[in-house]
Parts: C-alpha cells; structure tokens; sequence
C-alpha cells in the first residue's frame, strides 16, 4: 500500500462508531486532531487504544506515524476519557455499558495491567465488569460483627441491644485493634466509603497515574513544554490502610515440602507461581483468603544468591490448564533459605526489622505482577482497581527455621512502577529510588513522610525510598487439618516437578512409567490427579494429550471417578500405554491403571517385540502385529 494512500480508521466510543479517512503516511497527532473534530469533542482530554480493555495506547506524536503504530486500513481503535472528564457536547443516554453488538463490555481478571486515569465523582463512565465470585459473595453478606449481651454492663432483656452489645461495623478500629488486624479488608473499606448519607452512589475508586496525560494542544510535547493539565501531580507516599487478600493458605505442607525440595538438593533458590482459588475469610471481617492447590515451575536459572527467569513456551497453557481445572493464578513465591547447620537443618534469620522484609527489586517484581493480574472492581471507571496477587517468600525466622511470608505491595507501588518511576537501588536492597526527570520522561515528585528528632512529621524526598511504605503485611500458612485437590495420597512417590534440570528430578516416559506403577486399576483418577503430571501429557514430544484432555480435567475438578475411569479408557490413553509399555524394559514394564495389564491376553513368556507402526508389544510366537495386522518386518 502506497504511503500516500488513504486509509479508513474505525473509532468507536460510548457514543458510537465513526470512520476517520486518513493518509496512512500522516503522524498519530493528526488522527487525534480529526477524531476530535469528527466526534465534535469539547477537548484533548481522551486517549486512543487499539484494544477495547484500554491495552496498547495510540500516543500523540509529530514524528510517529500511523504505519510505524500499526495502524492499517480498516482496523477498529477505541475512544476513552482521561480522568473521567466529560469531552462529549451533550450526555448520550443510552446505556454507555453496551457495545455495538448489543452485549456488555466485560473486563476479565487477566486483562492486563492497570489501565491509568482518575475517576470522576459521576459514575456515568463506570464499565460493566465481571467480579470475581468471592467479591459477588461478599457483597451479599451483611459484614456486621455480633456480640453477646455484656452480663456486666447491660441492663436490658435478651431481645434488646444497647450500646454495649450491639453490632459493630466491619471497619470499627477498636476491634480491629483488640483482634491483632493491622489492615482493612477491602471489602470493609468499601462498606466504610458507602457508609454516609449517599451510600456510596458518588463512590469513585481513584487509580493513580504518573504519567503526562497526551493530546495537550496548548504546547510542544515533553521536553519543549509542558502544563497544569497535563502534567501529573506530585505524589505523596501513605501507607494503605486496606489489603485486597487477608490470608495465602496453602492446601496442605507436602505443597510447600514439594517446592522446597529443590533447594534442598541442590542449594540454589527457586521461584514458583501459585495457582488457587479465592474464598472468604472468617477470621477477618468481610476478609478474602487465597487458597493455593498448586505451585507451577517456570524455566529459570538459579544461584545460591539469585533467580532469573526464562521464556516460557508454556505459559499460556498453564493458564488454561488451571482453568480448565477451576483455578487461576494468584501469587508468586520464591526462595530466600541461607543453610545455617545443615545437620540440625536450621536456616539463618535474614529479613527482619534491622534489615528488610521485601528488598526493592522483589518489591519491584511485586507490583509488576500485580499490574498483569488486576482486581475486577465495578467501582472503577476503567473496570479493575489494584489486585489480589501475593507475593510469599520462604526464608528463616527468628527460631531459625522454615517459614513463610505473605506481602502485597499498594495501589501507589503499582502505579509507580506501571509508570516506569520506581526502580531498586544496587547496594541497599531495603531501598528503592524514583526516577529523575529527563528528555525521555518526565516524573513527578514523589515525597514520604517521616517523623524528625523533635518528633514532627516532615516530608522526605523519595530518592531513596524506604519500601517499607510500599509494603502489606499479608499471613500466609497451612490448615491444621490439610486439604488435597492433588496428590492425596502420601504413601506414593510423586511425579517429578517441571523445569528441574537435576538428577531424580527430570520429567520424561520412565518417571512416567514408574510412577503410574505404584497404582492399581482401580486408583486411576488418584494417579492422575497431579498438577504437573498433567502438564506433561498435555505437552508431550511423542503423543501430546492436550485436545483430549477436557472430559479428565472436568472429571478431576469434581473428583467424579466414574467419569475419570471412563476417560482412561479412551484410545489416546490407551496408546500412550503402550509407547510407556514399548519404551521400558521388559521386567519392569508397569501394569495399565486403566484396566490391568498392556498385553494383557498374550501367553507367551519368550521375548516379546514391538511393532514398528503402532508401537503394540506383541508375543514372540506370532509374526504379524495384533493391533494393526502388519507383518513383523515391515516399517512405516
């Protein structure tokens, strides 16, 4: 297509779909000035995206042109205000939640990462969202906290209330105080921000941003101008008083004993992403507990000091997987476990108040995913508002042992590090620094505050940056009484965990023959009920099971034996049987834990040989194969 050539650039908005002709060779600053003109907007204030979830943002620019964007003839971009600032003439009064094709907009979980903006007080930009269950849960619940009739201090019948017994609000500091809760739920906090006369119809959840809003006409672009509508306010750090996840569970410790077993045998530090579900925590008012069924292993090299992670081919599988199996990613983990004796196993005690909980690149590492894994939140103009992902880190306590620690970062650490801000230091890891402003980007101030020697609270200028202000303390442990959605049964060994590069750790057809031998016929659905097992059927060089899967996984996710049994009887189980018969030696070939034996049925006890086409393992005594009828010697 010639440079000079025009173009048709579809844009839609919440007040419909207009077509921009446009030469394909003009700068991204002319698209805006027509879009504005078309949609006969009162200002700049809007952003273009070529996504409808506010993903891959169209910048402003005299040097960029629509080519080098990827902007081609015909393609859809979308049309979104910036602050929630009203840019069209008159209010549309249709419902601004339906698309052109008459259903809902729905932002997912996994949209991506935190779309910036401000959010005006009017809810008429708020988008339909779908939230997760355990928020749709809560919002059903009544959240007040019921105390018992004081014998001491009431002086009233058993069907009354007074002050002294009568229910208190989720948010009520003197029990959160009297019960150890150092944060809100956030829940809790939502209830409190719809407490007054409104009951929240106002209610506007703010997503902060640092970056300069584009499309300003009074100006050159940044560095040769810039103005108090545009530019970004200064930022001061607080500390947040509210947490969107209250409590990580792990399901039961052989999760955790199974994670760090890597360590354990080769002294170097691991890193795993935790796949769970989302329920409500009893303990917390209007609480949310992550419950962890699976940790996943993806490719990474390590040290005894370090952990850096590699491409993963497998990524989008292992997604679908865990949600195939009713689970989704929730957090990440990694390894901090210095060995102090090793013969009494005692680890030592690192992170503590004299040095630091989370260093400033894990800190980092933090917000970034929590930027990929957005809350769904309806209270949003843009659909999500922080997150529920958590970070665990396993290192040594005081007692020198084993333990866990659970940490969100806030909504402020997101977006500082979403807009490229925030960066750690190389020689104090408990200290991160913002960015100083240069032709590149411009960084707002970002101050936090501190108490001096007198005792008065000053302001500090966040180069360095203490990561304590950015930190949620978030409990993270197993249930006393463990729960399996894999692997119930201890007396077996386990599969081999994926990406472990190390002896006795390798996944491959004879870890796969020799675990499925320990299981009898009937224990079938026991036996394959394993996260990583799962992955590598699903992936497999020879015989990938991964379109026949869904009938096993949904059999797994309801623990329908039946359905699972029935599934193990199916020709591609059957066939990788055989390739697992076929490839070990004759002596230890395992039995089918789908019904008995491979061959069962031969009666020969001579040497036995494999088919060349089909893979069958047929007795000595016959010549042509007893699957697919060809002669012995023939190949394909």
């Amino acid at each position: 297509m010639s440079k000079d050539k025009l173009i048709i650039i579809r844009v839609q908005s919440s007040e419909g779909t207009k077509r921009i002709e446009i030469p394909a060779s003009a700068a991204t600053c002319q698209l805006f000035e027509k879009v504005h003109n078309a949609f006969d907007l009162s200002s700049f204030a809007f952003a273009l995206h070529k996504e409808k979830n506010q993903k891959r943002e169209i910048i402003s620019s005299k040097s960029r042109t629509l080519m080098s964007s990827g902007l081609q003839h015909g393609d859809m971009i979308y049309l979104s205000s910036l602050d929630g600032t009203t840019i069209f003439a008159e209010p549309s009064t249709s419902n601004n939640n339906v698309s052109n094709a008459g259903e809902p907009e729905v932002i997912a979980s996994g949209s991506g990462m935190a779309s910036r903006g401000k959010i005006n007080s009017v809810s008429l930009n708020k988008v339909a969202v779908k939230e997760d269950d355990v928020d749709v849960q809560l919002l059903k619940v009544d959240g007040k906290i019921f105390r018992k009739k004081d014998d001491k201090l009431c002086r009233h019948n058993s069907n009354s209330r007074c002050f002294h017994c009568s229910a208190l609000e989720p948010y009520d500091e003197a029990y959160l105080r009297e019960q150890k809760i150092n944060h809100l739920s956030f829940h809790s906090y939502l209830r409190k921000m719809t407490s007054g006369v409104d009951r929240g119809k106002f209610l506007a959840l703010e997503d902060l941003t640092c970056r300069i809003r584009s499309g300003c006409k009074d100006h050159p672009p940044w560095p040769k101008g810039i103005c108090s509508k545009c530019q970004p306010n200064a930022v001061t750090l607080n500390r947040q008083v509210y947490r969107h996840v209250d409590n990580v569970q792990f399901e039961n410790t052989k999760l955790v004993e199974r994670f760090l077993n890597y360590w354990r045998s080769t002294g170097h530090q691991r890193i795993g992403f935790l796949f769970g579900k989302y329920e409500m925590h009893t303990d917390v008012p209007l609480g949310i507990r992550t419950t962890v069924a699976a940790i996943y292993e993806p490719p990474q090299e390590s040290t005894r000091d370090s952990v850096q992670l590699l491409p993963d081919d497998k990524a989008e599988l292992v997604q679908l997987l865990a949600e195939a199996l009713g689970l989704k990613m929730v957090g990440w983990i990694f390894t901090d476990l210095i060995a102090e004796d090793v013969q009494k196993g005692t680890v030592k005690h690192t992170r503590h108040i004299d040095t630091y909980f989370l260093s400033a690149q894990e800190c980092y590492m933090a917000a970034y995913y929590q930027n990929m894994y957005p809350n769904p939140c309806k209270h949003s103009s843009n659909g999500h508002f922080g997150s529920k992902f958590v970070t665990v880190c396993v290192t040594g306590d005081k007692t020198n042992q084993v333990h866990m620690e659970g940490y969100q970062v806030s909504n402020q650490c997101m977006a500082l590090v979403r807009d490229n801000c925030f960066v750690p230091t190389k020689d104090a890891p408990e200290l991160g620094y913002i960015r100083e402003s240069s032709d590149k980007q411009y960084v707002p101030d970002v101050y936090y505050k501190e108490k001096d020697t007198y005792g008065n609270e000053v302001s500090r200028l966040a180069r360095p940056l203490p990561v304590e202000y950015l930190l949620l303390d978030v409990p993270a442990s197993t249930p006393l009484s463990p729960i399996y959605s894999f692997n119930p049964d201890d007396s077996k060994q386990l599969f081999p965990v994926e990406n472990r590069l190390v002896d006795g750790h390798i996944q491959d057809f004879n870890a796969l023959s020799q675990y499925l031998s320990q299981f009898n016929p009937d224990e079938f659905l026991t036996a394959i009920s394993d996260f990583h097992l799962l992955l590598y059927i699903a992936t497999m060089d020879m015989l990938p099971l991964r379109e026949y899967m869904a009938p096993l996984l949904e059999a797994i996710k309801t623990g329908n034996v039946e359905e699972a049994r029935q599934w193990a009887r199916s020709e591609q189980w059957a066939t990788l049987e055989q390739l697992i018969a076929a490839s070990s030696p004759p002596n230890s070939r395992p039995g089918s834990v789908a019904g008995g034996s491979v061959n069962a049925g031969t009666n020969s006890s001579g040497p036995q040989w494999t088919c060349p086409y089909c893979t069958f393992l047929n007795s000595s005594d016959i010549s042509n194969c007893e699957m697919c009828n060809l002669p012995r010697g023939v190949s394909h």
